[in-house]
């Protein structure tokens, strides 16, 4: 327990300790959990976001945006992923 409230002290403070929304920061967390090929982190990400009260479209814009950086079968995957939730 004393780590994971240590760990979620960390997330608060890099969430924090910048200038970007909170908007911003979960669409980068998502973007992030794409590129790392992580399906957990994205269903979780995905899942946040939704219920932080963005439409689904603009988590699926964060998997079209992955197509020139991280080439299609990647991107396809996150959006796969993002559509487990906005769709499951």
């Amino acid at each position: 327990p004393e780590l994971w409230r240590a760990f979620q002290a960390l997330g608060a403070a890099t969430g924090a300790a910048g200038p970007l929304s909170e908007r911003e920061q979960r669409l980068v967390n998502l973007a992030l959990a794409i590129g790392g090929d992580s399906e957990g982190a994205t269903h979780s990400h995905a899942r946040r976001g939704i219920a932080d009260g963005l439409p689904a479209a603009d988590l699926e814009h964060v998997a079209f945006l992955a197509i020139t950086t991280l080439g299609w079968p990647q991107a396809i995957r996150g959006l796969t992923w993002i559509r487990d939730v906005t769709r499951g």
